[in-house]
């Protein structure tokens, strides 16, 4: 099954499997148990696997690629850099607790960090932009990283235009990828424009909403789902790789991984109902980030450069 998974080349060359499994099980979640979903999403035929130290579970998602006898060579491995203070020992301890030589893609988290390095995402005081280390400063480190061989690729991760217009304009490579939420309800087109002129491959976290999807019972999504006997999910994530934006998608049940695999065909006018589906009274919004003082981990939405309203929903 792995070979019918579409692959596509990052702006270097690098060949990344089209569909990603993720690995975040939420803060209550026994990190351990990853190392079961990954095994089991390698089993599905999953080859490319996406994990973060916040996430705290690298250890165990290392244990389960080299239990799982497929070859490291033919698995694409994601981590991220989560604090920027020390960007090749962050790099060092990913490797470390993966027990692997090398990352495949290696993504700046977000372009916020905190005052201190810390277990978790963030912990302490936030750094405003204009306090160091920012974004600016961690991605130059970063570039270095590609030449000692133990990164493949670079990348970020939820950033806005605003903010990689920032970047780079102080750059010398630019992003291979820019992981961000994308799913029916928020389909980032704008967005997905200016990194495909930039050379940027934006790429889908939460493309079925993190259990939040909604629009899984949109009449157009039932009604295409049922004409490919496909489920709304596999409608989903059919799109999303067809309009070139390879997601990362969680599940705990390997049947459910499978049925995420079976992407459909669908025909330009289904592709362009499941566009216009946003277009719909109160579903063009966030499904993840939705905070009532309208803020994420410090920055605001205006910080960030994201398009949301106190609520969730999309401006303009």
């Amino acid at each position: 099954m792995a070979s019918t998974i579409p692959t596509f080349t990052l702006n270097n060359g690098v060949q990344m499997p089209g569909i990603g499994a993720g690995s975040w099980l939420g803060i209550a979640a026994n990190p351990a148990d990853a190392k079961d979903i990954c095994l089991n999403a390698l089993k599905a035929g999953y080859r490319h696997i996406d994990t973060a130290p916040g996430y705290g579970n690298e250890q165990y998602i290392g244990e389960a690629v080299r239990e799982s006898g497929v070859p490291r060579d033919e698995v694409f491995i994601c981590t991220k850099l989560g604090h920027f203070h020390d960007v090749r020992g962050a790099l060092d301890a990913s490797l470390k607790a993966l027990d692997t030589e090398y990352i495949d893609l290696y993504l700046l988290h977000w372009p916020q960090t905190s005052e201190l390095p810390a277990p978790g995402p963030f912990f302490g005081r936030i750094l405003a932009f204009d306090e160091h280390p920012n974004f600016v400063d961690a991605w130059r480190e970063m570039e270095g990283l590609l030449e000692s061989g133990k990164v493949r690729a670079i990348g970020v991760s939820n950033f806005s235009a605003k903010n990689l217009e920032i970047l780079l304009d102080s750059c010398k490579v630019v992003p291979a990828v820019n992981q961000v939420e994308v799913h029916v309800c928020l389909p980032q087109r704008d967005l997905q424009t200016y990194c495909r002129e930039k050379g940027i491959l934006l790429t889908a976290y939460s493309p079925l909403g993190q259990g939040n999807a909604s629009f899984f019972n949109d009449a157009d999504i039932t009604a295409i789902a049922k004409k490919h006997s496909a489920t709304p999910a596999q409608v989903a994530l059919s799109w999303l790789v067809q309009r070139g934006t390879p997601p990362v998608v969680k599940s705990v049940r390997i049947e459910r991984m499978r049925e995420n695999l079976g992407l459909v065909t669908l025909s330009p006018a289904e592709t362009q109902a499941v566009e216009d589906i946003c277009k719909k009274p109160g579903m063009h919004r966030t499904l993840v980030h939705n905070t009532p003082d309208g803020s994420v981990f410090g920055w605001t939405y205006e910080q960030l450069g994201w398009p949301f309203e106190i609520g969730g929903a999309v401006r303009g």
